[in-house]
């Protein structure tokens, strides 16, 4: 287990080996999620990345939401 000690500007260093595992790198973002008084970082991929996410996808058999079930 990696630990970080919170400095009097409330600011951490993220240890090597964890920046080397999820391959962090300077700049990219990270978004808080809390649950419960675990703290959660996790990257946040740009919008960019998402591009063609579906393509390929089969949308004949989608229903329309205003349509009766």
């Amino acid at each position: 287990m990696q630990t970080a000690t919170v400095s009097s500007k409330f600011q951490i260093v993220i240890p090597a080996a964890v920046r080397e595992a999820i391959a962090l790198r300077p700049g990219e973002r990270l978004a808080f999620v809390l649950k419960g008084r675990a703290l959660h970082l996790v990257p946040v991929e740009p919008i960019a990345s998402l591009r063609g996410l579906l393509r390929g996808a089969n949308t004949d058999d989608v229903r329309d939401r205003t349509e009766p079930a």
